[in-house]
This record gives structure tokens, sequence and C-alpha cells, in this order.
């Protein structure tokens, strides 16, 4: 049968972030599992409705938006978790930090206990369920200190999941410190994209070729206001963030996750001070 991919989409205040299941003839196989207990639940049900069992979960990176809700979803069965060796490390290394600084904020909603990869795949690696191919391509930091995308193949159609290397109708979360990379990233998936029937990304909208091009817009918009801002310093004032928040707020209006523009400025401002002259665009 041909796959069907349904998108579930966590949009509760401080959230937004996209999961996808896709149905094969042998089962289901997730693509992410959003941040929250609820979440995780959610597309447990999802996947129950079809009257076919969960096959794997595969992961794009190590944001807890994208895999807390993995404990929930597999309710306890033997279900492979799949990602990177990238992203099982990334993930391992900051869950705990993760937690201190989240859990005071979704409180319950936040897994006691996240479940993690249980399985490594290179980059490249495929697996195959009902027909239909999924390989993974690690693309190392940019949005996240290791992110990677996975390609979904059937009849030679091909779509690729690519999680937060687009994050569609929300502000970016830059904080991880890997802006420029996240453009050599984006300039990659460009050159690939007429490869892809569609691309679905970890927040927002799934699309083509435009969908990089608003990401690598933002990306080169919020760079710009923050070498003016810091004024070559690796930090911005409160005033300075103050500034940029509204700078960015034009720039994407009535996008989302606001918090985010000045959660992210210092990384930005000090990755760019270590940056050769020629590259702080």
């Amino acid at each position: 049968m041909e796959p069907k991919i349904t998108t579930y989409s966590q949009g509760e205040p401080s959230i937004f972030s996209n999961a996808y299941l896709i149905e094969t003839s042998e089962g289901i196989v997730a693509i992410d599992a959003t941040l929250t207990v609820s979440g995780g639940k959610a597309l447990n049900k999802m996947v129950k409705n079809t009257g076919k069992k969960l096959l794997a979960v595969l992961l794009t990176h190590g944001h807890p938006d994208h895999y807390n809700g993995v404990t929930e979803l597999i309710e306890g069965k033997d279900v492979p978790i799949i990602a990177t060796a990238a992203v099982d490390t990334v993930i391992r290394e900051y869950d705990g930090a993760k937690e201190k600084q989240w859990k005071p904020v979704f409180g319950d909603e936040w897994p006691s206990r996240r479940t993690f990869p249980s399985k490594i795949f290179k980059d490249g690696e495929s697996v195959v369920f009902g027909g239909v191919t999924f390989t993974v391509h690690d693309m190392g930091p940019g949005e996240s200190h290791a992110d990677s995308y996975w390609v979904m193949e059937y009849n030679g159609v091909m779509h690729a999941f690519i999680g937060d290397i687009v994050l569609g109708g929300v502000h970016a979360y830059l904080a991880d410190g890997h802006s420029s990379a996240w453009l050599e990233t984006i300039s990659s998936l460009k050159s690939l994209s007429g490869k892809f029937a569609k691309m679905y990304p970890g927040h927002g909208e799934p699309g083509n070729e435009e969908i990089l091009d608003r990401q690598k817009a933002y990306i080169e918009r919020y760079r710009q206001n923050v070498k003016i801002l810091s004024e070559g310093r690796g930090v911005l004032s409160e005033e300075a963030k103050g500034r940029l928040v509204q700078e960015m707020k034009k720039f994407l209006p009535g996008g989302r996750l606001e918090f985010l523009i000045g959660l992210s400025a210092d990384a930005v401002a000090a990755e760019m001070v270590k940056e050769p002259q020629a590259s702080r665009r």
C-alpha cells in the first residue's frame, strides 16, 4: 500500500512541535514524538486507532520537544527507537539539564522518564517497512548540536522529514550556538530539495524549497541584528535584547515562541565573535 502520512501538531503554548505517523502495510512508523506526556499519549491513541502496531520511532535530533513523548507513545512495548550516534549522544548528554530547565515550566506534563534511542544508524543507513524505505542523513550541528533528517521513499517518490532544520511559523531556537553551520545545512539541503515531493519540518507546515529560503532569511536577519546590537561583544545588554525582540517580531509578524528571540541572543553573539570577520554576515 502507498504510505499514508499523518501530522500531529502539539499546539499548546510554548510547544508548537510536529510529529509524524507513516502508515505502511506492515504498521506505523513514527518520526519524532513531541514534548509532553499528553502529546505522547495522543500519538499512542492515534496509532491504536489505525488498528496496526507501532514498528519504530525515528528521531531527527536531540531536543526534548521531539523525543520526550516517546515513553508514552511506545507504552512499554519493545519498539526500536532509531537515531544517529550524534543525536543519541546529545539526548543522553543534555537530558538532565533540559529537565532541570524545563520541568518547572511544564510540571506533570514533563515525562518523569524519558526513553532514549535503542538502535543507532550510520549516515545513509536505511530500514524498510512494508516496502517503504527510511534513510537517515547526518547533518552535524545546526539548529541543535546534532541534526539529521529522514527520507521516506516508496515507488521512487521521496519525502524528507527534516526536523528543526526548518521551524515554520515560530521564532528560531539558536541557543545551541551553531547558526553559521545551520545556514550551511540549509544550503546543502536546498541543493537536494528538487528530489523531494515534499519536506516536513519539526514546526510548521510542509513545503518545498521556499520553506528553506524562509528559514535562511530568518537566521541571516537574526545574525545581522545581533552583530549590530552586540557591537562586537559576545553578549547583549538587556536593552539590546529588547530591541532584538522588536526587530525580529517585525521580521516575522505573528510568529510564535517569541521567548526564543532573547533566549538565543548571547549564544549567537558569542558564536559570531569567534568567527572570521568574513563569515560574520
